[in-house]
């Protein structure tokens, strides 16, 4: 997600200041994408240079509020009907780390994978508890709670699949009991254990 949708979505409920816009941004996705107020200005500029807000009259406080222009209005709505593309989500770290640790001499991958999978597994039981606990009339953030349990399952059942097929990689190997060639690493059947 763009955190210039982001705030313009917010916007679009009424004109708001940087400080509100952080804490409604933060209340809103229930705290998992903490923003720094720099950032809230830095967008809330470019928004006002491609006439998206609107920079209102400072208040009594010295705060200077922004509402959303019909442009604005449009960028939003063209945002909401656009599915969002793989190609326009961050990169996958976690994948990236394995592919490097597969290929990086003295890294011990099912090491790798074995602490991803505690972590990743605590995180899931975090969210679970926080699932429990949360208001059943908040949809907002039950759904969000909702997508980082399916997230944090997926990795889990993905991280199998990795260990599972560094093993058979690893028995295949000792079958001929040859080290396995893996680009420019070897892999010593030995090495690889199923936990």
């Amino acid at each position: 997600m763009s955190i210039k949708h982001g705030l313009l979505a917010l916007l679009e409920r009424g004109p708001a200041y940087g400080y509100q816009l952080r804490s409604s941004f933060e209340e809103s996705t229930g705290a998992t994408w903490p923003l720094n107020i720099g950032q809230v200005y830095t967008t809330l500029t470019r928004l006002e240079r491609d006439h998206l807000v609107r920079a209102l009259p400072e208040n009594d406080q010295g705060q200077r509020p922004y509402t959303i222009t019909d442009a604005g209005r449009a960028a939003l709505a063209v945002w909401f009907s656009t599915p969002v593309s793989s190609t326009d989500r961050p990169r996958d770290e976690l994948a990236i780390k394995l592919a490097l640790a597969l290929t990086t001499p003295g890294v011990n991958v099912p090491d790798v994978v074995q602490t991803q999978r505690v972590a990743t597994i605590r995180a899931l039981q975090e969210y679970t508890q926080l699932k429990m606990r949360a208001n059943q009339d908040d949809t907002a953030w039950l759904l969000i709670l909702d997508s980082m349990i399916f997230r944090a399952e997926a990795e889990v059942r993905w991280l199998d699949h990795c260990e599972a097929s560094l093993v058979r990689k690893a028995a295949a190997a000792s079958t001929h009991s040859t080290p396995v060639e893996d680009g420019d690493r070897v892999i010593e059947p030995h090495k690889v254990s199923r936990r």
